[in-house]
């Protein structure tokens, strides 16, 4: 990683209070979600409130494990469109 690169990089803290945008896929049995822009961020519940939970905590484990790694850049949030 640059000095330019290391002067620019945000805290964790920035990262964690982030809004990522969530794809939510009602399933037979519970709810699978999805943060597009975390490759990978993935959870399911058996209730959208279970669900909710737990891809946030999948959110956290996904950023700090990205974060520490300092092996790739953590992506912005990308903007919500309405459909």
């Amino acid at each position: 990683m640059s000095i330019n690169q290391e002067l620019q990089k945000q805290s964790l803290e920035y990262y964690l209070s982030l809004k990522y945008p969530m794809s939510v896929y009602p399933e037979e049995e519970g709810y699978t979600i999805i943060i597009p822009d975390l490759p990978g961020c993935i959870s399911q519940g058996d209730t959208l409130e279970e669900a909710l939970d737990n891809i946030n905590e999948a959110k956290q484990l996904w950023l700090e494990t990205v974060y520490c790694s300092n092996k790739k850049e953590i992506p912005l949030p990308s903007k919500l469109i309405n459909i």
